[in-house]
């Protein structure tokens, strides 16, 4: 069942159709919680297709491809949203709406996951067991994903494993790359507020400077990383905005900083927000002043299952061949809500190469130049059928 060859003419045969969803919904992009149109179009896809649908999580869409005979049920994840900036590329595909543009690929995503999906609805009277179709909104603002769970996207029939994948313009189409184990981290933003008092700048006895208290705290919270965590779990802070004062002659009363923190584990994740917020609080009390510190929890660690990682990875050296196949040796600090998928059931989640230099194909998402070379479309519907297929025949 399901020879390659017989697979990949089947790909072949549904590319250009593949092709124009994704240019579809490249130009008409929505935000997260937005994808109002993008979700009534893949609901028109699948009740074409014949394949019964629901919407979940107000903008989310589940199919459900029912094989003929029981078994494992497995789930294709594929996120939906756009990002809030401007398609400068020039191409006919660009996006139509201002302001709004498909630059991580979440187009790709689920035009991929449509062209597997009317693949394997025609072959399910040979599929043992069920897949689920999951097209998640929201993933780069508030994420979907734990929604959607919350909703029992998982259960009934209850799923065995997930696969997801995301195009990378680092990776030629052709190539995958895989990770075991750790592939993102875990994601919290920060708020720090420290208050002082005003005065006239040529007084400064009268006030409590609240740029002088920031500047101390800015130089602490350098030591949290570099003296706190250990280095063999390597974590990420960075401050990214610092505002304050309203005049070069006048003592601040206030100043408000934001940044970012990532880290790999539970443990480093604590220990990085405590000694944050000690800090916040400890020096400006010192000074006379106050420090609040406000954490805006993000997504949790993506840690992939070893035994689904190897199903990606065998399929793809079947069909790329064994130098297409990168093993990524480090966890990225980039972060994805896949990871509560992937908390919840074993679960795999894998970059599919889709940059192409001759084709001019090398902006990285987020970006406004951002691209993929459509020939990846076709890997990425080949990949994610064999990986359906190998899980329920395992």
């Amino acid at each position: 069942m399901g020879k390659a060859d017989d697979l990949e003419s089947k790909a072949m045969e549904i590319k250009d159709w593949v092709i124009d969803i994704r240019r579809d919904f490249h130009q008409y992009p929505e935000l997260g919680l937005e994808e109002y149109r993008t979700k009534d179009k893949i609901v028109r896809y699948l009740d074409e297709m014949g394949i019964e649908n629901m919407i979940v999580a107000n903008t989310g869409v589940v199919g459900i491809i029912r094989g003929k005979s029981q078994g494992k049920t497995v789930a294709l994840r594929a996120d939906m949203d756009a990002l809030p900036m401007e398609d400068k590329k020039d191409v006919s595909y660009k996006s139509k709406i201002k302001g709004k543009m498909h630059s991580c690929g979440h187009d790709a995503h689920m035009a991929i996951l449509l062209g597997a999906a009317r693949i394997l609805n025609n072959m399910k009277d040979n599929i043992k067991g069920n897949v689920k179709l999951l097209f998640q909104p929201a993933e780069e603002t508030v994420g979907g994903a734990l929604p959607m769970i919350e909703e029992g996207v998982l259960e009934n029939p209850y799923i065995d494993g997930v696969f997801g994948l995301h195009v990378d313009n680092s990776l030629s189409t052709g190539q995958i790359g895989i990770k075991y184990g750790q592939m993102k981290a875990a994601s919290d933003m920060i708020k720090i507020l420290i208050h002082g008092k005003n005065s006239h700048g040529a007084y400064p006895q009268d006030g409590v400077d609240a740029i002088t208290i920031g500047g101390q705290i800015l130089v602490a919270l350098q030591t949290v990383i570099s003296r706190n965590v250990d280095p063999r779990s390597s974590a990420v802070l960075t401050i990214g905005t610092i505002k304050g004062g309203c005049g070069g002659n006048i003592i601040a009363d206030k100043v408000e900083m934001e940044g970012i923190v990532r880290t790999l584990n539970k443990e480093s994740r604590e220990l990085v927000l405590n000694r944050i917020k000690s800090i916040v609080e400890i020096i400006p009390q010192s000074l006379e002043g106050k420090g609040e510190f406000i954490r805006t929890e993000g997504y949790i660690a993506l840690i992939n299952d070893n035994h689904m990682v190897d199903i990606v990875r065998e399929n793809g050296l079947e069909l790329l061949g064994k130098d297409n196949v990168y093993e990524m040796p480090y966890p990225s600090f980039g972060v994805e809500d896949f990871s509560y998928f992937a908390a919840s059931r074993p679960s795999a989640f894998f970059h599919l190469g889709s940059g192409n230099r001759e084709k001019g194909i090398i902006h990285s998402g987020h970006t406004p130049y951002f691209d993929i070379d459509e020939d990846c479309l076709v890997k990425g519907v080949l990949l994610q059928i064999k990986n359906t297929l190998k899980f329920l025949n395992s």
